[in-house]
């Protein structure tokens, strides 16, 4: 209630702001590519990222024009991402951040800043990682590993022996900075396209492990 001495001021309210990711998950790209039918071998694979993840990530359906290089995308992604190695996950997902963000890749740092929070189970890394590695509390091992794969990607003709040697004394085999290489490599690759067609990450991303 107000006193006889005051006025009460109604405020209006502001309308709702629509969002900046509505059409994400339409116009996953800005290129006019049609999808082509899935092989049964892809099919059965959106099946799995469905049933696991909830969704298909929209970097699957981006490449769906043409289902070999989706394929040879699949292949190596899993490689590299999933396979046996002197990696973690986490460290690999950490890698594929980093350089993202020096790439400042949005599809990337949006769904593998999402993946970084999930393994860590550490929201506030996930965010450092995507705003600046450098401010958050690493290991040795994390940090030579980041710097090297930052260097190599903005400025690999500088990459020699020392940086190699800085690796093994953190812990690292040569098999292992094989792996971190090609990590990194990969990531640069997949920003590039990424940004090059304006590729738009899943929506349910920016929610997950928050």
């Amino acid at each position: 209630m107000t006193s006889r001495n005051e006025t009460a001021v109604q405020k209006t309210p502001k309308p709702a702001r629509p969002s900046a990711a509505a059409d994400d998950d339409n116009a996953i790209t800005a290129l006019d590519l049609p999808a082509q039918p899935l092989t049964p071998h892809i099919a059965a694979y959106f099946a799995k990222c469905q049933e696991r993840l909830g969704f298909v990530p929209n970097v699957l359906k981006a490449y769906a024009f043409d289902m070999e290089k989706l394929s040879a995308f699949v292949a190596m992604y899993n490689d590299l991402m999933l396979a046996q190695s002197g990696l973690s996950k986490l460290e690999r997902e950490m890698i594929a951040v980093a350089v993202s963000a020096q790439n400042r890749c949005y599809y990337c740092l949006v769904a593998h800043g999402a993946a970084v929070r999930e393994l860590s189970g550490d929201p506030l890394l996930g965010e450092l990682m995507v705003m600046n590695y450098r401010a958050a509390r690493l290991s040795k091992r994390e940090r030579a590993m980041l710097d090297f794969a930052v260097k190599l990607t903005a400025e690999p003709w500088l990459v020699e022996e020392d940086d190699r040697a800085r690796l093994r004394s953190a812990g690292f085999t040569d098999r292992d900075i094989w792996d971190i290489a090609a990590v990194a490599a990969f990531f640069n690759m997949t920003n590039r396209v990424a940004s090059a067609t304006d590729m738009r990450p899943n929506r349910t991303y920016h929610r997950q492990a928050r």
